[in-house]
């Protein structure tokens, strides 16, 4: 009697069972490891190495070193790397909560059973977010110029003078103006979504017992929506802290936006400017820290209502 015999045909069909969901994840494990997981480690070894001058002289070399927490330190006291910290919370006061207004807006307005044309609005409010962010930077940009600016030449014609787009202080509103046009689409369909989840029974007794529709909107569709909102908020604060392509690519076009203007440049300028890969990485794993704490503080402040906890 052979061992196959000894297995029945349901056993081995119960092993190759199990070993499928593990044949399946291996191609997406072996990707986070080598792709995510494996850069964020060496990000966090090169942080504590320090690049030092060996030999001197003409014939001098860099060598890499453990120099500790020095680069943290350089990182924390660096007032061009804390400065983009100062931009980048001007920025977001302006472009999150723009964002997510308009977003549950529009959700709002699309959810309601008097609205037409509802295929048509949410494609023509989602395909900004489909635009390439190098692209619609580009775009935004022309459109900021005196030169190119058809807002521009209207307020000179009626004898208002050229709208200061690329110039302080109106610089991060026009920044934000391109997250908000790009953004408000991804988040709009996530909040339109969630809106359709909730039961039709809910909304009808409301009507029944004399509810209007901003009364439903605001004491019943927008507090079942809170996770999702949560979501698009969190969502929206990473981008925020992630900050690098628009003002990166407006950078050319105006002498207000400096090479350190947020964080992700500074970090950029000092790994490949510089050539100071240790300060850079020991500024990345800084802000990658940041964005962790400051997304653990949302939802530490947020789940308890969100999600109906004691």
């Amino acid at each position: 009697m052979t061992t196959q015999d000894l297995n029945p045909p349901s056993r081995r069909r119960r092993r190759r069972g199990t070993a499928a969901p593990y044949i399946f994840l291996t191609p997406g494990v072996l990707l986070y490891v080598c792709f995510l997981l494996v850069p964020i480690v060496y990000s966090i070894y090169l942080s504590f190495q320090g690049l030092r001058l060996v030999s001197g002289g003409a014939f001098g070399h860099r060598q890499s070193t453990f120099i500790g927490l020095e680069n943290y330190a350089t990182a924390l006291t660096d007032a061009e790397f804390l400065g983009g910290f100062r931009r980048l919370a001007i920025y977001g006061i302006i472009a999150v909560p723009l964002t997510l207004g308009l977003a549950l807006l529009f959700a709002l307005l699309l959810d309601l059973g008097s609205a037409r044309a509802k295929r048509f609005s949410r494609t023509a409010i989602f395909i900004p977010y489909a635009v390439p962010g190098v692209v619609a930077s580009l775009m935004w940009g022309f459109m900021y110029l005196p030169a190119t600016s058809p807002f521009s030449y209207i307020t000179a014609k009626l004898g208002w003078g050229t709208i200061p787009f690329l110039q302080n202080p109106e610089i991060f509103g026009s920044v934000a103006n391109i997250a908000i046009w790009s953004g408000v689409g991804f988040n709009m369909i996530i909040l339109y979504t969630s809106l359709r989840g909730i039961p039709a029974y809910i909304l009808d007794s409301a009507r029944i017992d004399g509810a209007n529709e901003w009364q439903i909107a605001t004491r019943i569709k927008i507090p079942l929506v809170a996770p999702a909102l949560v979501l698009t908020g969190l969502f929206s604060l990473i981008g925020c802290l992630q900050l690098y392509g628009e003002p990166t690519t407006l950078a050319p076009m105006t002498s207000t936006i400096t090479q350190t203007w947020v964080p992700l440049m500074t970090i950029y300028r000092d790994a490949f400017t510089l050539d100071d890969l240790p300060l850079a990485a020991a500024s990345s794993v800084v802000l990658a820290l940041g964005t962790l704490v400051v997304s653990v503080i949302l939802l530490r402040l947020t789940q308890k209502r969100a999600f109906g906890e004691d």
